[in-house]
């Protein structure tokens, strides 16, 4: 098995007899890692090996792993594909008048980035890949007779190029196993086989596409040669990806983080603590995130210069780069910011999952519960009591998957759109898509479903018309414009009660509702009964502790809002086909501090110190994170935390409504 050999490795790197030697030799190369020093470089304690077998276990039960033959099945895959790609360059050359003696020998080659080079795909995931090409070849050869030769392969399945995208792509299913294949021309005559692609120098008269197209390979690169231990930092980002896909944030296109803003988050964390277990990481990765300031960057080493004049991540430069919220940035040149689609809402979504991390794997690390219960799935439907579920229907398969990607691509904006609006407080969109229990003949559906939480107001009167009527237009404009709109395809938008569930998703789902719906309620008076609420400014800085309970609190007020009879809210939404669902009932909400109001005291408190305080009791270094500490060099009047910051117009209102 695939696993066997990651914990031989495991036990190589880390618990080899020789430890004291390799430690010295973790320690230097320690000093040139990230952009601050380590918090703590101890090494790991035979209780930190303990849960690490554990962690390693428990994700094997979980089928994350390939068999040999899964593996071997891969690598015949890829070899298909690189040959196809060298054959079709040698035609394309030859038909561009080149000499035949001369057309076999100007190379070309398959390189895999993504899950698979970074060793942490997981059992039937796809495989990112990268088509590079010498500068006689074009993209749009790639498009046309690639596209054409692909066509003809018995093992091609689902064939898909989307070469209008902002990093075309060509999608595809090559004898069982997804491949998503891109482009890029560098300007060399030839590709031999030992191409080195982390040379900044090849990026020299390329165009932005080639250079996005490549990022993704540098990108990974970069991410393998700045964790100190590659073995730990694979078993931890396992985990942690588990994690993000049980929990609904594993989504970059909705708004959540990517599998590499993932993977910079763990490969961050390895450098903090750069000699520990894989165990002590994942505990440690919720420690540290849980606390960090956003909106400061997380970095895993200092941006390099500016050579080449591309369009760089610099908020000092860009305005628009002062609005990411949660920025994280790649690490090869030219770096970007991998989270710009990241909301208020979907990092306050995260925000709270990282503190309910946090307080279950220090349960795990003392013994008190096993590593499954990090895995659990939580319960969308059970924390809110109004959805918007957004339907996208086509009338055949291949137009519903072009129309699917293209509207959840744009459910940010929808997300957006409700964000602004004064009454909302959290717009949460679930990453999984439904199909509708009861299909409509010849027709094909997906639903999203978005749970609102309503700003602590008394007296509402919320109408979403406009907010739904401008997301829709954006989406049909969008789909006129790339020529993609076909006849029958349609979305609507409407709201719905929770109780009301039943009709848009599966039994399966809708009786795990109705089991936990009463203990949900009970759950949320005990906590209101029992916590304390923070008043002051300086409460952002607690002990685990106190994590733990306004943790518990935020949970109770924000995921189960009340309904009474004395107050009335009405809400309207108008969807394209002027389909109106009216909603009328009583709405009463208990004034509790929410998640945004903890939020923005952790960021004002931040601001007001360039560490934070985190009491975990395990050492004395584990005290102060060096979150972004300043550069040799930088000056006191540099960008500050101060021109990240900018309040969404309706969660201000939502905050002042206390």
């Amino acid at each position: 098995m695939a696993s066997s050999s990651v914990s031989s490795c495991i036990g190589k790197s880390l618990f080899s007899p020789d430890l004291h030697q390799q430690k010295q030799q973790n320690d230097s190369m320690t000093k040139m890692l990230g952009v601050t020093s380590p918090i703590n470089t101890a090494s790991p304690k035979p209780i930190d090996i303990q849960r690490t077998k554990e962690l390693e276990e428990c994700l094997k039960q979980y089928g994350l792993y390939e068999t040999d033959e899964e593996l071997t099945h891969r690598m015949e895959v890829l070899g298909k594909i690189n040959k196809l790609v060298k054959d079709w360059i040698k035609e394309v050359s030859i038909r561009k008048n080149m000499p035949s003696n001369v057309a076999e020998n100007v190379g070309g080659k398959i390189f895999t980035f993504g899950s698979y080079r970074l060793g942490v795909h997981t059992k039937g995931a796809d495989i990112d890949t990268l088509c590079v090409a010498p500068r006689h070849v074009d993209r749009s050869d790639f498009f046309t007779s690639f596209v054409e030769l692909l066509k003809e392969q018995p093992e091609v399945k689902d064939l898909r190029a989307v070469e209008e995208a902002y990093v075309p792509v060509i999608k595809m299913t090559f004898d069982g196993i997804e491949l998503d294949m891109l482009f890029a021309r560098l300007a060399l005559k030839d590709i031999p086989e030992d191409q080195n692609l982390r040379d900044v120098n090849l990026l020299k008269n390329l165009d932005p596409r080639c250079v996005r197209s490549l990022n993704g390979c540098r990108v990974t690169d970069e991410i393998l040669s700045l964790v100190p231990s590659i073995e730990g930092f694979r078993l931890a980002l396992r985990a942690i990806k588990l994690w993000a896909k049980r929990h609904g944030v594993y989504s970059n296109v909705l708004g959540y983080l990517g599998g590499v803003s993932w993977a910079m988050l763990v490969a961050r964390t390895c450098q903090l603590y750069p000699n520990a277990a894989a165990a002590t990481l994942v505990n440690k990765f919720f420690l540290v995130f849980s606390q960090w300031p956003w909106p400061k960057p997380v970095l895993l080493k200092q941006p390099e210069e500016n050579k080449l004049s591309f369009v760089v991540w610099d908020p000092r430069i860009n305005v628009a780069d002062r609005f990411h919220l949660m920025p994280i940035i790649t690490p090869a040149y030219p770096q970007q910011n991998s989270t710009f689609n990241v909301s208020m809402s979907t990092r306050a979504v995260m925000q709270e999952e990282f503190k309910q991390g946090m307080a279950l794997t220090d349960d795990i690390i003392l013994g008190k519960a096993d590593w499954s219960k990090l895995f659990e799935p939580s319960n969308f439907f059970a924390k809110y009591k109004h959805f918007i579920v957004l339907q996208a229907a086509a009338s055949s398969k291949d137009h519903h998957l072009e129309w699917h990607g293209l509207v959840e691509s744009k459910i940010r904006i929808l997300i957006s759109n409700l964000e602004r609006h004064p009454s909302i407080a959290l717009a949460h969109i679930n990453p999984e898509s439904h199909s509708a229990p009861e299909p409509e003949p010849d027709t094909f559906q997906s639903m999203w479903f978005i749970g609102l939480q309503f700003a602590k107001t008394e007296n509402l009167n919320v109408d979403l018309t406009f907010d739904i009527q401008s997301f829709t237009d954006t989406v049909m404009r969008q789909a006129m414009q790339i020529n993609l709109y076909k006849p029958g395809m349609k979305i609507e938008a409407k709201h719905v009660r929770r109780r009301e569930l039943n009709k848009y998703l599966p039994p399966s789902v809708t009786a795990k509702l109705k089991k936990k719906d009463k203990m949900s309620s009970t759950t949320a008076q005990n906590s209101l009964n029992s916590t304390p609420i923070p008043e002051s400014r300086g409460d952002a800085k607690k002990t685990l502790h106190q994590s733990r309970s306004d943790s518990s609190l935020t949970q109770a007020v924000d995921g189960k809002p009340t309904i009474g009879k004395h107050n009335r809210l009405s809400l309207d939404v108008v969807t394209p086909d002027s389909i109106n669902s009216s909603l009328s009932l009583g709405h009463k909400r208990r004034r509790e501090p929410s998640e945004l109001d903890a939020e923005i005291k952790r960021f004002h408190s931040a601001n007001s110190d360039s560490t934070t305080s985190l009491d975990v009791g395990n050492s004395s270094k584990d005290a102060w994170v060096p979150f972004l500490e300043k550069s040799a060099g930088e000056s006191e009047d540099s960008t500050n935390d101060s021109q990240f910051k900018h309040p969404v117009p309706g969660q201000q209102h939502a905050l002042n409504t206390r």
